[in-house]
């Protein structure tokens, strides 16, 4: 049975078909990127609270002897939601909370807002040279002050993400300050010293 050209160009079966293989891809690349943007922030919401716990533990007298066993529960409750994973820790303290993060004060003598040129500084961290941050590796005495921050390194949940150029790998960085139990006196100690 043959159709006159007319017919044909009226014929419309199969259209939906058609529009439906159009809009398929798009429909599944947007269900996939929600998936994944919803498991990002699971993910770092669930860090964000082991970490708020992890630093309560650590502030505690005694807890520096057992920050291994912290940063171990930390990646354990990552790893239950990311298997595959990556956790790095940074602990740095601080004589007070106005000084997280801070560079280390210098009397800048020839005003160009660089310490150089034998201005004095104030070693707060005791390495002997000026620093953009004050703070002292590790977790400090008592009454100091903790930045406690852990990276997380995963691959993504879903591979459709290099398609639309996004890297394989998720990365995100979860931080909080508190402040140590006074159990003794406080460890940082900041001496004069001279830039280069």
């Amino acid at each position: 049975m043959t159709h006159s050209p007319e017919h044909l160009a009226r014929n419309d079966s199969g259209a939906a078909l058609v529009e439906f293989a159009l809009i398929a891809p798009v429909l599944v690349a947007m269900l996939l990127g929600l998936f994944e943007v919803g498991y990002n922030l699971y993910t770092q919401a669930q860090l964000q609270g082991t970490i708020q716990k992890a630093a309560r533990a650590s502030t505690i007298e005694n807890a520096g002897k057992g920050k291994d066993a912290i940063d171990a529960r930390v990646e354990e409750a990552v790893k239950a939601i990311a298997s595959k994973a990556t956790v790095d820790f940074s602990r740095k303290s601080y004589a007070s909370f106005s000084k997280v993060a801070q560079a280390e004060d210098f009397k800048d003598l020839d005003g160009n807002g660089t310490c150089n040129n034998g201005e004095q500084f104030e070693d707060a961290n005791g390495n002997g040279i000026w620093d953009e941050d004050r703070g002292r590796e590790g977790m400090g005495g008592a009454r100091d002050v903790v930045l406690y921050k852990v990276t997380v390194s995963y691959p993504r949940a879903f591979g459709i993400s290099k398609l639309f150029g996004f890297s394989d790998q998720v990365e995100f960085e979860a931080s909080t300050v508190l402040r140590n139990q006074p159990y003794d006196d406080q460890d940082i100690i900041a001496v004069a010293a001279q830039c280069d």
